[in-house]
């Protein structure tokens, strides 16, 4: 009897051991696939388009709670989801009440606080709690709205390692028509704009005559665009989707109290060259010396 529970004892912990090498080697084939492709020959000129990223390589097992429950709302693996606790119930109200409205069914509510539980069960409202945690459990109860929305690039890590794309709301949004009927779905990010026109939403040419450049050369042209905001965002289940959240949430970790939209803006467009992370990024001053401007 003890040798039989001993030999059963040892198949188990090889066999645990062969599912967790199973699952590193998959992992590891997803990324293979999204960096492979990359010296295939152009097609005949208008058919060339880049390739979306494919989404990650779904794992269930790191919030089974919350698996099974996206399980039940998503649609075509996406959902709406906004983070909401007690300061906010009036336009929580809004927010839902609009969205049903609308016949949509794939929303859900992460609840910060048990007044927001109580509330969602009263309204029949979708809702979710995380599991105990220290950092979000103090912020999620913040009357300071910037301090509750930077919690949604930690909290959405989950929804997206288990393969499903997000639509991010914060709960001032009031739904008109159904918003998964006009996404594009051919990058990692869309974002709504913080521009309040054509030219400020969509981006502009800007002229900027300076006397100083010479009669030659006094007109320079930028390209502007207004931020992006990061209470509006559709977010695909990829790689550089991941690493976007994560990107975000540690420059939120080295910069307490910044704006999370200033911040979520930074990483999208600032430049990757290390000199200019240590300026913009880092704050070191003369990190961009050794680069001249134009007037130079």
């Amino acid at each position: 009897m003890r040798l039989t529970l001993h030999i059963k004892n040892e198949c188990s912990e090889i066999v645990d051991a062969l599912k967790k090498q199973v699952k590193e080697l998959n992992e590891k084939l997803e990324l293979a696939k999204q960096e492979k492709n990359h010296t295939e020959k152009a097609g005949p000129f208008g058919t060339v388009k880049s390739k979306v990223n494919p989404t990650v390589t779904p794992d269930e097992s790191i919030n089974p709670r919350l698996a099974e429950m996206l399980s039940r709302i998503a649609i075509n693996k996406e959902l709406i989801v906004a983070l909401a606790n007690s300061n906010v119930q009036p336009l929580l109200q809004i927010w839902f009440t609009t969205i049903k409205r609308l016949g949509i069914s794939n929303y859900l509510v992460v609840a910060l606080d048990n007044s927001t539980v109580q509330f969602c069960k009263a309204n029949d409202v979708p809702f979710y709690t995380k599991d105990p945690d220290e950092e979000i459990d103090s912020a999620g109860k913040s009357p300071i709205g910037p301090v509750v929305s930077a919690l949604k690039f930690k909290i959405l890590r989950e929804f997206l390692q288990m393969g499903y794309n997000v639509l991010l709301s914060d709960t001032d949004v009031i739904f008109l028509q159904n918003p998964f009927d006009h996404l594009y779905r051919d990058s990692d990010i869309e974002s709504m704009s913080d521009g309040h026109d054509t030219w400020s939403a969509h981006g502009c040419n800007n002229d900027f005559d300076d006397p100083e450049f010479g009669p030659c050369c006094q007109h320079v042209y930028t390209t502007r665009i207004w931020s992006f905001n990061s209470g509006f965002f559709y977010i695909r289940a990829t790689v550089p989707g991941i690493e976007l959240l994560d990107r975000v949430t540690e420059s939120l970790r080295r910069r307490p109290g910044a704006w999370d939209q200033a911040l979520y803006n930074e990483e999208l467009f600032f430049p990757s060259h290390p000199a200019a992370i240590e300026f913009y990024a880092n704050g070191k001053d003369d990190a961009l010396e050794p680069f001249p401007d134009g007037s130079t």
